[in-house]
């Protein structure tokens, strides 16, 4: 239900942004200065989405569900700022998005170490801060990321014993997409492998 929550909330604003609307826009700005906040500390965030779908959900624990889908979207709100074209896409996992930043078939160290350290945040608002770092090169890229996924991984996150299974999701996902990398350059011709796009 969150990561829902958060696709429609996300396809909402991002229609609206992509078309120039001016409530969009403002609704990115109000967003961005809660990225990498705690979202309760942040009143200019309080009623700008629709809560509603989560409070009406059964069993979920309301404020990290919450929490979860304000990181998310503020995430997304800093990666989307000047895009003209969606950076929320389905599918795209966030270690498969970090592999991307690399060179086909190189591991670029720096990348790696702050993938790492999102990995090993010990609370929600460091990781929204160590993300935050991650997105910003997503953005300079241009590679999109599933925010839908991602706020149900920072909810999942949240649970004892559970922020063990989504960094595994992060790593396998980073290391298939490089198995992926490797596989198309080991097929590649010589001619086209500078220009593949991976």
């Amino acid at each position: 239900m969150i990561g829902t929550t958060a696709g429609d909330e996300i396809a909402r604003l991002q229609r609206g942004y992509l078309d120039g609307r001016s409530a969009a826009t403002a609704a990115l700005a109000r967003l961005r200065r809660g990225a990498g906040r705690d979202a309760a500390a942040v009143p200019d965030l309080w009623g700008l989405l629709d809560l509603e779908p989560l409070h009406e959900t059964d069993g979920l624990h309301q404020t990290r569900a919450e929490d979860a889908l304000y990181t998310s979207l503020t995430l997304w709100s800093v990666h989307q700022q000047s895009q003209r074209s969606p950076m929320h896409r389905r599918g795209q996992e966030l270690g498969a998005a970090v592999r991307r930043l690399m060179k086909p078939g190189e591991i670029d160290q720096a990348i790696l170490k702050r993938f790492t350290r999102a990995g090993t945040a010990p609370t929600l608002p460091l990781l929204a801060v160590r993300l935050r770092e991650i997105v910003t090169l997503l953005r300079r890229d241009e590679i999109g990321l599933d925010y839908a996924l991602l706020a149900d991984q920072l909810y999942r996150w949240q649970f004892p014993g559970a922020s063990d299974e989504v960094r595994r999701a992060w790593g396998r996902s980073f290391n298939a997409h490089r198995r992926s990398d490797e596989a198309d350059g080991a097929v590649a011709a010589p001619d086209d492998a500078s220009t593949a796009v991976h």
